[in-house]
């Protein structure tokens, strides 16, 4: 029996739009190539991925299923590949899971279906990357044989008032006919569809939203640095300059950048073996200020102690909240492994709490894990607040510890040292 949707890859965008599609009354199968995330899923477990164990169980209930037989892959009408990609050494797109997932769909494409790419992705991936991996792997022709378009992710895991329903949905199709297509099944999801011009421009949405986020958060840890070496206080700042009704987005500073979506500089398109010649500055420079805050929360984790006496050598030291973002227990990217591996190198003894971590691991080496919050911050030399999970009475921590470093400016004025 044919089904409207396969989801390839239920990681951190694929399991969201599993979700969304199936309250919407679709049918949906899952594919991916891991089997414990298989295992998991149908058996009603929730993955580090945003959605609780009772929204898997309502997904199951409708019909959901996961599963790593690429034959089910054959009997779908639209097909939307959410395979993860992320940033290698070398500072570009690692593309390889889209290509294994264009493959094993080109084994099974039917003619008339709709393929959407959702990866974060260079613009002219769709096209060049892509289109002739499943046109090979197919015997079929995009375009003219199956529709192909591009949609940019933009899921907000926690956020509880913009999901896949009320944020409109941009599409990008080989041809007008592949737009309409894409635009026809998303129009079930979403409130109001936007049809870029083609997939080139919908992939260079992503890549301007995603920046326009790394540069603007790279400003204002800039600021947060030069604020306090001028014993400014940031926060009050942005609290004053937020009330400009134009012309102004606020952004915080934070110990580091985490998540799935990263800073992108079109510059390296490896997909395509060639460069536009040029870089974009302004990405390569929000990129090095960003991946200079960890190093900097540990240098003012450094003076902190020394300001009191102590030295890092020695010193215990518990930080709060290791995940990428509040309230989630996705670790993605998150600056606090980096910092927590630079203070145990200067030889500090770390210890941890995360509400929603109840194992975490430096070097392969388990870090222990506090079971009374208001014991370690009272027993702890430094206690540094890196994410501001909602369960954690700031005011009471900022009384129990002996010192507090708060990189998310969360607790009240004067009740601890800041970022």
């Amino acid at each position: 029996m044919p089904a409207d949707l396969a989801v390839i890859g239920l990681r951190h965008f694929g399991l969201p739009l599993a979700h969304a599609a199936t309250a919407a009354g679709i049918g949906v199968i899952g594919y991916e190539t891991d089997p414990a995330v298989v295992d998991g899923l149908n058996h009603g477990r929730a993955p580090a991925d945003g959605l609780t164990a009772a929204e898997v169980r309502r997904m199951l209930s409708a019909g959901f299923r996961a599963t790593g037989d690429p034959a089910v892959l054959g009997r779908a009408r639209t097909a939307v590949i959410c395979a993860p990609t992320a940033l290698g050494e070398d500072r570009t797109l690692d593309l390889t899971a889209i290509a294994e997932a264009a493959r094993t769909l080109a084994a099974h494409l039917r003619p008339h279906t709709t393929v959407v790419l959702e990866s974060t992705a260079y613009p002219g991936t769709t096209e060049e990357y892509l289109r002739p991996i499943l046109e090979s792997g197919s015997g079929l022709r995009a375009g003219r044989d199956f529709h192909l378009a591009y949609s940019p992710n933009r899921v907000d895991p926690g956020n509880h008032r913009h999901g896949i329903a009320n944020t409109p949905k941009v599409i990008g199709g080989l041809t007008p006919a592949c737009t309409e297509a894409a635009a026809a099944f998303y129009g079930r999801l979403a409130e109001r569809v936007v049809r870029a011009r083609g997939p080139r421009e919908a992939e260079a949405v992503k890549l301007l939203e995603t920046n326009f986020r790394h540069v603007n958060i790279a400003l204002v840890n800039e600021m947060a640095v030069f604020c306090h070496d001028a014993g400014i206080d940031l926060w009050d700042v942005i609290r004053c300059a937020e009330t400009k009704p134009f012309g102004f987005q606020p952004f915080r500073p934070g110990p580091g950048v985490g998540g799935h979506d990263v800073a992108l500089d079109p510059n390296y398109l490896s997909c395509t073996s060639r460069t536009l010649g040029y870089p974009l500055r302004m990405v390569e420079l929000a990129q090095e200020v960003n991946a200079r805050m960890p190093r900097y929360v540990v240098q003012r984790c450094a003076t902190l102690l020394n300001e009191h006496g102590k030295s890092v050598r020695g010193a215990r030291v518990l930080l709060l909240g290791v995940t990428y973002k509040a309230d989630l227990n996705d670790q993605q990217g998150s600056p606090a492994r980096e910092i927590g591996s630079r203070l145990m190198e200067l030889g500090a003894s770390l210890g941890y709490h995360d509400p929603y971590v109840p194992e975490w691991r430096l070097h392969d080496r388990p870090i222990p894990r506090a079971d009374s919050l208001w014991e370690a911050a009272g027993h702890a030399d430094l206690t540094v607040l890196l994410q501001h999970h909602h369960t954690y009475d700031l005011q009471g921590l900022a009384v129990k510890a002996q010192l507090l470093l708060d990189t998310r400016g969360a607790t009240p004025a004067g009740a601890a040292a800041r970022l």
